[in-house]
């Protein structure tokens, strides 16, 4: 193969809606359910905190890292300790900061291609691919192939650099247009990015970034936390042959029946998680509080959700309590069974495992 692909401008023509449109129900359904569950959150950002950082983890692991959410977390806990898997670690925490500031951009741009490229030059800001144009569509020819192939032996070859900027634009207006429904209209996007493949590296979790906020731009979710990589990147295989069976066949139909099954699939274990994440912060709320006796119960508990595993100095930098009370409050969370600790007297590591375990 050493022919590019151009793909189609958007909207796609002559979609078979009969062979999935069974699925869009269900699909449609299984989001406004987990919206539901949004809506009861009182501060979202730090209830799925956890959430955001696996997400970012397994979105991460489908272009090859290795490191594990735990793995993540200790290193932030402890940066200082050294790593093999610094590299992998680094890209896992630039992808949850793109998304977090890709949200506040699109806040003040709309979903549009520059606030695509702040996600990508935030994404590689200091990693492997950092010299690839970060920020930028690329300017000459890509191809995606085994490691080491060359150009004759990929199973893909992207458009030509010169087409980019066209493309591009079309799927922006795509994006702001409205389609027959809006998760077929999310499938579309993904496969079109993705096939467009306008970056030199990082496509692959761009794409999937886009996931949360379109759905957040398009008001289907009241918080852009509606993550679809753990299904991805346990079906990897069928995730890139349907994609591929586009270009091959043009057979939209088969990858949005896939997309959409991953939807219905990856919608309930998000809705369980979510549910387990409301009641643990409930319980313990009420645990923390009858333990410390503290007008600071509610800041405690916050601070263990944003950072699950941490030292003390971080505790102290995030729940913003003073040093002596949060000293004694760890002291007495660990004492009780709500903390573990690795019991090491220097860079001592405490970790909440209730919430690690529901995340995982």
């Amino acid at each position: 193969m050493t022919n590019s692909y151009t793909p189609k401008n958007l909207p796609i023509q002559n979609l078979k809606w009969e062979s999935f449109v069974h699925f869009i129900g269900k699909a449609n359904a299984g989001i406004a359910r987990f919206d539901g569950l949004l809506q009861t959150i009182p501060n979202p950002s730090v209830l799925l905190s956890p959430l955001t950082t696996n997400e970012a983890v397994l979105s991460s692991r489908i272009e090859g890292t290795q490191a594990t959410l735990k793995e993540v977390l200790e290193f932030e806990a402890n940066p200082k300790k050294e790593t093999k898997k610094y590299e992998d670690i680094q890209e896992v925490i630039n992808y949850r900061r793109a998304l977090k500031e890709t949200i506040d951009e699109m806040e003040k741009y709309s979903l549009s291609i520059r606030v695509i490229k702040k996600a990508h030059e935030i994404l590689l800001q200091g990693v492997r691919g950092e010299n690839k144009d970060r920020g930028n569509f690329r300017r000459q020819q890509v191809f995606i192939g085994k490691p080491g192939a060359i150009i004759e032996q990929a199973t893909y070859i992207p458009p030509s650099a010169d087409k980019i900027n066209d493309l591009a634009s079309n799927l922006e207006k795509y994006i702001h247009s409205e389609d027959k429904d809006l998760l077929v209209q999310l499938a579309i996007i993904h496969a079109q990015f993705e096939m467009i493949h306008p970056f030199m590296d990082g496509n692959g979790r761009v794409g999937r970034m886009i996931m949360p906020l379109f759905l957040y731009f398009k008001k289907a979710i009241s918080y852009p936390s509606f993550y679809l990589s753990e299904y991805l990147e346990s079906h990897r295989d069928e995730y890139y042959k349907a994609l591929l069976d586009i270009s091959k066949n043009d057979n939209w139909d088969g990858w949005i029946t896939f997309f959409l099954q991953a939807i219905i699939e990856q919608s309930k274990v998000n809705i369980v998680k979510a549910k387990k994440i409301i009641t643990l912060y409930e319980h313990k709320k009420q645990r923390i509080t009858e333990l410390t006796k503290s007008q600071f119960g509610i800041k405690i508990l916050d601070a263990l959700f944003v950072m699950p595993i941490f030292q003390s100095q971080d505790f102290i930098k995030i729940s913003k309590i003073p040093k002596a009370s949060a000293f004694r409050y760890i002291g007495i969370l660990e004492k009780n069974g709500v903390l573990s600790s690795n019991r090491k007297r220097k860079n001592k590591l405490y970790f909440f495992n209730k919430l690690l375990d529901i995340v995982k």
